[in-house]
């Protein structure tokens, strides 16, 4: 058996038993850097941003526009960030969601593999690479003689359109530092060339390819030839232990950076005149190559079809998303926290509603400043998250109404907030300085998903705590770590976990269960992420005659994320089929196989620890 399904084995093992920080065998190294001020993006060259114009000037509707930005924001299943619509190269409507706000960058996951192929556009335009290029021939020097003299032959265009067959995909980057070595000794389960499965991996190859081809990382490679002609300043591209950009995630980009990329080949390559991608590979790209999978419309180089005829886009998990409509002349970029991957998911199919293959807008309209109003009005509403009763409109499924009804209800509403109030000042006075111990630490504050993709594991979490304020105290391996919460409103903390500094959101609710115990609902987004850390805390309430005024001796945890653990049991579906037929989980196999495999590794994703009360400052 190859060391990386061993690995694979060892990182399932330690899910089940609750050791998150033993999965990787990846030396760690800090790269994420805090997103670079100022917060708001200010362009040295007019012509590297985009103008800003009415939806009418471009023959939209704003009400259009609006229905779908209202859609986009209240379906229960999206969880929007950030939201831009182009045409004709003007910005005609966007929209950014509390708490995402303006000015900070954000993940693109899958996203960054177009880029990744128009990198290698760019090194075959320059004579230093070829479509038909033998992998094993390019890396002669590495991987295994077994696998050079037996392996079929796998093209640098079986990369481009996900038809390697490899099968060192995304479970394998736990698996060690030479992520390349692995890949070129990976058993290859199909014929190159013929079935589609996608594997990250496959663009990371690409990334190797560029550095093997020129000595540096594709990211430097392409500040010259790409990033700085488009004026694309503020990014961060991280790369495998091995210093090779990881090509097929690990990008942070502006949403207006990404619309950038997206009208670059709605231009054919072309930006303010100048041809920046060759005009031959951007066609070339953009034409379907082969058929992808269930629900999606084809693959090209590192992007998908879309539904409109000539359409394509690029395509992140969980949201990020920049799609070109040829067509029409449109842009439209998605950053979001969605619990779905490919296309086929309810975000994009809500956008193809109001954008039909049928749909033609005009050249222009006539203005409408009171429908225009209203869709700043909404972008307005989603960035502050205001509260119904503060506004003097509210945004219903059926439109905008009068608020009579939720003036009517001002009055309850203030008695049950002051309630609300005073019982939170009582749980912050009673916590002030409250410490407690947890039975395991085995979850951290970065979501899993996060941990393996930026490969930055917890230490587990041992110690949680209050100080006055709201602020929350966390003990995570050697690091003593402090966020201030707001309740039920957001309030941005830094967070630095090994090095690595990101931009959190927290917010808290306070809430009650069955047994009248007090629970603080806790939610940490991340904001230049596409994930959510939640954490239920359940103060169980002492017995006794002082027990509401001595804080509770117990508490109950409950973690999760979102998206969550749906998403990761699908994603690790096909691991676990696997690893269920290794003899060492013969046991497992024989009492319920992958069902009770699956219940184990549910356990590790949303636990539920105890605390108990160690220490007080206060009291």
């Amino acid at each position: 058996m190859a060391k990386e399904q061993l690995a694979v084995i060892e990182m399932v093992t330690n899910m089940i038993l609750g050791k998150t920080g033993g999965i990787s065998k990846v030396d760690f190294v800090p790269q994420k850097i805090r997103c670079p001020e100022p917060q708001s993006i200010v362009y040295e060259n007019p012509g590297q941003t985009f103008p800003r114009n009415t939806p009418e000037s471009q023959g939209i509707h704003s009400e259009h526009l609006r229905n779908l930005v209202e859609e986009l924001a209240y379906s229960p299943d999206t969880d929007m960030h950030h939201f831009m619509v182009l045409r004709h190269g003007n910005v005609i409507c966007e929209t950014d969601f509390a708490p995402y706000r303006k000015g900070i960058w954000h993940i693109t996951h899958s996203m960054c593999k177009s880029i990744t192929g128009m990198a290698a556009g760019l090194l075959i335009d320059e004579g230093k690479l070829d479509l038909s290029e033998n992998i094993y021939k390019i890396f002669h020097d590495k991987g295994s003689t077994w696998a050079k003299i037996f392996r079929p032959e796998v093209t640098v265009e079986n990369l481009m359109t996900m038809t390697s067959g490899v099968t060192f995909n995304e479970s394998g980057i736990v698996s060690g530092n030479d992520w390349l070595e692995s890949y070129l000794n990976a058993p290859v389960s199909e014929k190159p060339g013929t079935k589609f499965q996608y594997n990250s991996l496959n663009s990371y190859v690409l990334s190797a390819i560029i550095t093997e081809r020129t000595g540096i990382p594709m990211d430097e490679y392409l500040k010259p030839r790409l990033f700085e002609p488009l004026g694309i300043t503020d990014y961060l591209w991280e790369k495998c232990p091995r210093g090779i950009t990881k090509g097929g995630w690990g990008l942070f980009m502006h949403t207006e950076d990404m619309a950038k990329l997206g009208q670059l080949y709605l231009n054919k390559g072309k930006w303010n005149g100048k041809q920046i991608i060759p005009e031959s590979w951007a066609e070339a790209s953009v034409t379907k190559k082969v058929d992808s999978i269930e629900g999606t419309y084809g693959y090209g180089y590192q992007l998908w079809m879309e539904e409109r005829p000539g359409s394509f886009e690029y395509n992140g998990m969980l949201g990020q998303n920049v799609l070109i409509y040829p067509d029409v002349d449109m842009v439209i970029v998605t950053n979001a926290g969605n619990e779905e991957l490919f296309q086929d998911n309810v975000m994009l199919n809500i956008i193809r509603k109001y954008f039909p293959v049928d749909w033609m807008p005009k050249e222009t309209l006539p203005e409408n400043p009171i429908a225009y109003a209203k869709l700043q009005e909404l972008t307005e509403i989603c960035l502050k998250k205001q509260q119904c009763y503060n506004h003097p409109l509210t945004v219903c499924k059926g439109g905008w109404k009068k608020n009579s009804e939720k003036y009517r209800a001002r009055g309850k509403y203030i008695e049950t907030q002051k309630a609300r109030k005073q019982q939170i000042h009582l749980l912050e006075d009673l916590l002030n300085g409250v410490h407690y111990e947890l039975d395991q630490s085995s979850v951290g504050l970065f979501p899993l998903v996060m941990q393996v993709m930026h490969n930055n594991m917890t230490d587990g979490i041992s110690k949680i705590g209050f100080r006055k304020g709201m602020i929350l105290c966390f003990q995570e391996g050697e690091e003593s770590i402090e966020l201030e919460m707001g309740w039920s409103k957001y309030i941005e903390n830094k967070l630095t976990v090994h090095g690595e500094t990101y931009l959190v959101a927290v917010k808290g609710e306070l809430s009650s269960d069955a047994d009248d115990n007090q629970v603080l609902k806790v939610e940490i987004a991340y904001l230049e992420e596409a994930m959510r850390r939640k954490l239920y805390v359940t103060f169980v309430r002492n017995t006794g005659n002082n027990r509401d005024l001595i804080p509770p001796e117990h508490i109950e945890i409950k973690w999760y994320e979102s998206p969550g653990k749906a998403l990761i049991m699908e994603g690790m579906e096909s691991i676990t089929t696997e690893v269920t037929k290794h003899p060492i989980y013969s046991r497992i196999r024989e009492n319920g196989g992958i069902d009770l495999l699956h219940r184990l590794m549910e356990q590790t994703i949303e636990p539920v620890i105890k605390g108990k009360l160690i220490i007080t400052d206060t009291h």
